[in-house]
């Protein structure tokens, strides 16, 4: 029997996939939509992308699938790694099943389902490979032991091929308080290999592991974006062999002996997903449009939220938070959440992590006068949490010492003065869940900050001597869906010591991100910039702070914090006691135009536009292209004043636009007194492919200076 293909088509982009009589699927294409094919045509792609021989090749060389096999040549990472009593260790998938289910409605992916034997392992397997209307591509492996003994599972890696021309690489590093901070290099022969052993996300991130053509940018080249959708360890990689052959792939890092897999226990692989587009923005686009149609993406109009950490810090009194949650009234807030400090013993950091008690030495009355008061103005009240994690210093700790996860005979590194809660230990878990279940009914507290502030290092179960990176993830995946089944009302945002913990698994359990545990918004510019090629803006908390940033001790003026702030979801990290009346009349006009302008910021398409270094400029342009907001800020001093044109992006090339600066009347604008190109002082109307290909005269901006721009079609 033959090989038979399949071409999946969506936005865009075609996917080819082959179904071999003796293995699992082989993508034969993956890349820019290729029009209607006939079979003829077909079957011409899938015999021109099998492989040649090369020398030192086997003699017959095979294509490499999806769940890549030794079998086939490969020599890369293996798409499943396990063994069966140091037997069984190369794969041997047999008896391949495949069935394609087309897309039923405009809104269903396209599916390809494959199940085999491992003969080898004796192993049940499976692999689906889907399409979604976005034109992004998934794809995730599971397998079963069939056998009568144990079989050790080491990973399970699936592989996607890109093309040779795609030789230079884009992935993300970082730290906290600077995170997703860019990498670019080319892609060579061997592997490229990104890793992740921390047990969350982490500040360091890959994020989006992408290979493009050279110079690929936001809006130029040609480029192909892997992502795990996992908040555990993983890792992601690039494979070119020596013969030319290029591959991205990815998988949950599973520490030794952490998957073993009694008869009849299976094991499911986290879901790969993989983003093509001409340009990043339009590879970043087909993940934000994936995630907008879900059914439980938040709505439109995200509330505008105060944080109290960087006003109160551990300072809990009731009269200075009620005189926060007034002013915060005043000036628009419509979500007030209470941060860390509330429970019992938590004076400082170095106490009080898992007893999760409302402190009655200093609130004697308990939550409830905060909680009504905050209501009795009209906003949402929230709380923090950090569940999975523990002090030393705290009578959960004392207790249960077994509920910690850490070596058997000592206590794992302190970090941040913590240890690791075992959410996977059922009682340290369902004891989690009453108490957080508890209090937020008892006061039906609209939002959890939930936090994850320290890595998992030595991370054993004490009951079992295993490793529990794995069985934690899931654990804590399960928590939030719990908390959130018995609470449907509530909204949560992830928070790992800033934007550590931001993934397209735990994406589809929470409403939001805390992009960084920086307020900076220099520092915010470039890492607000990077990071929402994963997550729209909507989901992206981004607040104003102080005027000196607590993190860096840098200074910048209003405009510039509220206009970065902007492009996300809106808060504050201020203490409005300190406020000036202009400031607070400000901040309330800059409010004013976050709720005007929420669904274009929650909804459009966002672009990064072209600038020197010193520039980061970005737009978000309406899906009918009749409403554009452009943002641009100096974060360094200009190599060349006034610098090249802003060239907009995403416009009708016929439409006529009016172009105008967005302005708070009272603000101090510093900006007026220099020379500048005339649309800044005066609205002007431009055709779109003026503003496309000409561009906006750039203004003269200093470092620390920002501005907004309206675009709006006639």
């Amino acid at each position: 029997m033959g090989s038979s293909a399949q071409h999946l088509t969506a936005a865009g982009v075609s996917v080819i996939v082959v179904a071999e009589p003796d293995s699992l699927p082989v993508i034969a294409y993956w890349g820019a939509a290729l029009g209607p094919l006939d079979d003829a045509a077909l079957q011409r792609i899938v015999t021109d992308t099998r492989p040649v021989r090369a020398v030192s090749e086997p003699d017959v060389p095979l294509p490499i699938g999806v769940l890549p096999e030794a079998k086939q040549g490969w020599m890369g990472f293996p798409g499943i790694a396990g063994h069966r009593g140091g037997q069984g260790s190369f794969a041997d998938v047999r008896g391949v099943v495949t069935g394609h289910a087309p897309a039923e409605t405009p809104d269903a992916a396209e599916r390809i389902t494959a199940r085999g034997v491992d003969i080898s392992g004796l192993l049940s397997v499976t692999v689906e490979i889907e399409l979604l209307p976005s034109g992004l591509l998934r794809t995730r492996a599971a397998v079963r032991n069939d056998g009568e003994d144990d079989y050790s599972l080491a990973g399970l890696d699936l592989a996607l091929p890109i093309p040779g021309r795609a030789t230079e690489m884009l992935d993300f590093s970082g730290r906290h308080n600077g995170e997703r901070r860019p990498q670019r290099h080319g892609l060579v022969d061997g592997t490229h290999l990104r890793e992740n052993r921390r047990g969350r996300t982490g500040p360091d991130a890959a994020t989006l592991l992408v290979a493009g053509t050279p110079g690929f940018d936001g809006a130029r080249g040609e480029v192909w974006a892997i992502h795990a959708a996992w908040s555990g360890n993983q890792r992601v990689w690039a494979e070119r062999t020596n013969g030319g052959r290029s591959f991205l792939g990815a998988g949950a890092l599973l520490h030794a002996g952490e998957i073993t897999l009694c008869p009849g226990q299976d094991y499911a692989s986290p879901w790969i997903y993989a983003s093509h587009g001409d340009g990043l923005d339009a590879a970043s686009a087909r993940i934000h449009s994936t995630l907008r149609a879900r059914p439980s993406h938040p709505p439109v109009g995200r509330p505008v939220t105060l944080n109290t950490w960087e006003a109160v810090y551990f300072d809990h009194s009731l009269p200075p938070l009620i005189e926060l949650a007034e002013l915060a009234q005043r000036v628009g807030v419509e979500r007030f959440v209470l941060d860390d400090g509330w429970f019992l013993g938590r004076r400082h950091d170095r106490a009080g992590l898992g007893d999760w008690l409302v402190d009655e030495g200093v609130w004697p009355n308990g939550l409830t006068p905060l909680v009504e008061h905050v209501r009795g103005l009209g906003m949402q009240f929230g709380i923090w949490f950090e569940p999975e994690m523990v002090n030393p210093d705290s009578e959960l700790a004392r207790a249960h010492p077994e509920w910690i996860l850490s070596p058997l005979h000592r206590d794992a590194p302190l970090a941040r003065q913590q240890l690791v809660l075992n959410t996977a230990h059922p009682d340290a878990y369902a004891s989690l869940r009453d108490r957080i279940i508890g209090l937020v009914t008892e006061h039906r507290i609209d939002y959890i900050k939930w936090d994850h502030n320290r890595d998992l290092l030595e991370p054993v179960d004490r009951g079992t001597g295993v490793a529990g990176v794995h069985a934690q993830t899931l654990a804590s995946y399960r928590l939030i869906d719990e908390i959130r089944a018995a609470c449907p009302w509530l909204e949560i945002e992830s928070c790992s010591a800033g934007g550590g913990r931001i993934d397209l698994g735990i994406v589809e359990r929470v409403d939001r991100f805390w992009t960084s545990d920086s307020n900076d918004p220099l520092e915010r510019q470039r890492i607000q910039r990077w990071t929402s090629l994963l997550m729209p803006p909507e989901l992206l908390g981004s607040h104003v702070g102080a005027a000196r940033a607590h993190v860096t001790g840098r200074h910048s003026s209003l405009t510039f914090r509220a206009i970065t702030a902007l492009i996300g979801s809106f808060g504050i990290e201020w203490d409005l006691r300190e406020a000036s009346p202009a400031e607070l009349a400000e901040l309330t006009a800059w409010i004013v135009q976050v709720k005007r302008l929420a669904p274009l910021i929650e909804r459009g398409t966002l672009h990064r536009l072209e600038t020197e270094h010193a520039h980061i400029a970005q737009s978000i342009v309406s899906g009918d292209a009749g409403h554009a907001i452009v943002t641009i800020a100096a974060i360094d001093s200009p190599p060349h004043i006034p610098g090249p044109t802003l060239r907009l992006a995403g416009l009708e090339p016929e439409r006529l636009y009016r172009v105008a600066r967005v302005r708070i009347e009272g603000a101090d604008d510093p900006t007026s007194t220099r020379a500048q190109p005339a649309w800044w002082h005066e609205e002007f109307s431009y055709p779109g492919a003026v503003l496309m290909r000409v561009g906006l005269p750039m203004p003269t901006l200093r470092p620390q200076e920002a501005a907004l721009i309206e675009v709006i079609g006639q």
